[in-house]
């Protein structure tokens, strides 16, 4: 029997999107030979996801899986929102978000563990591909964890619980209530939802971008040509309004419209009897940052009416 070298599974791998383990077995059963692996994984179905690999998917999922002090999020990606109703890719999504939660939200060691399916995730991904006919992915994960607290989520547009557009988990760290930490946590996760902060405290915001944002408040300024004392308190005042915008404890909390949410944390201290920490958050939107193609269907039917 010939030699099954890696490279031979990375370039049959490359040539037909299957997953590694069908590459192994198809080469196996044709006994070393490429373009017969190639056959064999065709009249499997399993080269189909090669066709669709190139097919963007920005629909999908964002699932989140709990457990007390730990929590993950993750994007499971289809071509459209008919395939994210379907059973069988929203069960594939809960069992991602359940691998996730297992390997602390970490990426990679997710797509590398085994699935229900006795294949990596990674790997399950591409024999989905071949069984529902769409380009898929698993596309991203996260996950917080404390010592002691709750890591509370809240999934937004829900299609089943756990499953839905938006998806959040939020880290509190404290003692006391767990139950009422809980409570308060999924309100703070619904507002994050809401708000789309990107930071938890002003400490905590990327100096890149605080530069930027100073240099473009500082031009602003100087456009009105007031004194440069003046100018200098108009950027701090500014720089104050950034922070509201885009710190979760500067922001308004959406549940009462009127207190911010580092007030909001300190109340609900009181209320579960010891301090809160807002340790972390992580929010998924889904498809944010996937580049959509945008097809003009009248466009191509005059084209090809034109031939």
């Amino acid at each position: 029997m010939a030699e099954i070298t890696a490279s031979l599974v990375k370039e049959l791998r490359e040539r037909t999107g299957a997953g590694m383990m069908d590459c192994k077995k198809a080469l196996g059963e044709s006994n070393g030979v490429l373009e017969e692996a190639i056959d064999w994984l065709r009249k499997k179905g399993l080269a189909a996801a090669a066709k669709k690999a190139g097919r963007v998917a920005a629909e999908g999922l964002v699932a989140v899986a709990t457990s007390g002090t730990e929590g993950v999020v993750v994007e499971v990606n289809s071509e459209t929102d008919f395939v994210a109703r379907n059973d069988q890719f929203q069960a594939f999504a809960r069992e991602v978000a359940g691998i996730a939660l297992q390997n602390k939200g970490d990426f990679e060691a997710t797509a590398r563990a085994k699935s229900a399916a006795g294949v990596s995730v990674a790997d399950a991904v591409t024999q989905m591909i071949a069984t529902i006919g769409e380009n898929l992915s698993f596309r991203r994960a996260a996950g917080l964890h404390v010592d002691k607290g709750v890591v509370a989520s809240y999934v937004h547009s829900a299609v089943v619980p756990g499953l839905g557009k938006i998806g959040v988990i939020v880290a509190l760290e404290a003692g006391g209530d767990r139950d009422k930490l809980a409570a308060f946590g999924k309100q703070v996760a619904m507002h994050i939802a809401a708000a789309a902060p990107q930071w938890v405290d002003p400490k905590d915001v990327d100096t890149t971008a605080l530069d930027r944002e100073r240099a473009v408040l500082v031009e602003q300024a100087q456009a009105s040509g007031r004194p440069a004392n003046i100018i200098e308190k108009m950027v701090e005042g500014r720089i104050r309004k950034y922070y509201e915008e885009v710190t979760l404890l500067e922001q308004v909390f959406v549940i009462d419209g009127e207190t911010k949410v580092r007030k909001a944390v300190e109340n609900a201290a009181k209320d579960v009897g010891a301090p809160i920490t807002v340790k972390g958050f992580h929010r998924f939107v889904l498809g944010e940052g996937i580049d959509k193609k945008e097809v003009d269907f009248a466009a191509e039917v005059a084209a090809t009416a034109g031939r």
